[in-house]
């Protein structure tokens, strides 16, 4: 455990992350995080450090391009190391060691690159603790939360703003990446310190009552899905950098699992309409009061 470094404890989703002083500067240029800031009392679950040299690659698994970014993620001989590369500068390192509870950076610490490479260090860390981060845009609605995924361009965020438009008391908890975690008997969708181009962060978590998977149409269907097709909602919205590794897959299916016992999904063919808004949240919550 660090000690005298540590500068900062914040809470996502229920795990307490420590932050070393050297990466001070680094967080508070990433105004996500402020919301999730506690009090340092305790210990954390795991700690985020900066380490002087990174590891090598034994294998890299996946590889990523945003922005002027290029990426590559894979194991070591002791642990997984993410590599940003953006074009013409230095590269931001992160890497965890196997056995242990703590993730390193070094490197290029700019805000798009940092922000990315913490969302990837929480993953490792939580994707086997039953947690798991969505793409997903995630709407409140009488104390319960609803997902809705799909490709980007299928209109999630547009979605989410038509159900605050027009289903009264409906509010946005996150508009990318809520952590969505099984606990208690109960699936939890939490906010979190990354909600994309949405400035949406909020300390808070609710009862996961719906998924829904979205596409485009000239019309407003929805129905419900079986097991199979539910799993093939969800898993294209699961991080692509776990997906190569039976590890990391493994701690993701388990949770996927996890949820698709407790919790429905739905398929809802739209189009980008109040009436569309209101067929899902009639259908999400049908055995519950809603507005017509």
């Amino acid at each position: 455990m660090i000690e005298n470094d540590v500068n900062r404890f914040y809470e996502i989703a229920g795990h307490r992350l420590a932050f070393a002083e050297t990466l001070k500067e680094g967080i508070d240029q990433l105004p996500g995080f402020r919301p999730f800031l506690v009090e340092k009392d305790g210990a954390a679950d795991f700690e985020f450090v900066t380490g002087e040299t990174a590891p090598s690659f034994a294998k890299v698994q996946y590889t990523l391009e945003y922005e002027d970014v290029k990426g590559s993620f894979g194991t070591t001989e002791q642990g997984y190391l993410l590599v940003l590369s953006p074009e013409g500068r230095e590269s931001l390192y992160l890497w965890t060691e196997t056995g242990t509870d703590v993730v390193s950076l070094c490197g290029n610490m700019e805000p798009y690159l940092l922000r990315f490479a913490l969302w990837v260090g929480y993953g490792l860390m939580t994707c086997r603790k039953d947690t798991l981060a969505l793409h997903s845009s995630c709407i409140i609605y009488n104390d319960k939360a609803v997902l809705f995924l799909g490709e980007s361009g299928t209109g999630k965020s547009t979605h989410t703003r038509l159900w605050r438009e027009h289903i009264p008391g409906a509010v946005l908890l996150n508009d990318d990446s809520p952590m969505i975690r099984v606990e208690d008997g109960k699936v939890w969708a939490y906010g979190s310190p990354w909600s994309g181009k949405t400035p949406c962060y909020k300390a808070e978590r609710y009862e996961l009552k719906g998924c829904v998977r979205l596409t485009q149409a000239p019309f407003n269907e929805i129905r419900k899905l079986s097991v199979l097709q539910s799993v093939g909602a969800l898993h294209p919205s699961c991080a692509p950098e776990f997906a190569y590794d039976e590890t990391l897959y493994d701690g993701v299916s388990q949770t996927l699992n996890g949820i698709l016992s407790k919790v429905p999904c739905y398929h809802l063919a739209c189009l980008p309409d109040g009436d569309a808004a209101r067929l899902s949240c009639q259908t999400v919550f049908a055995d519950e009061d809603h507005s017509k």
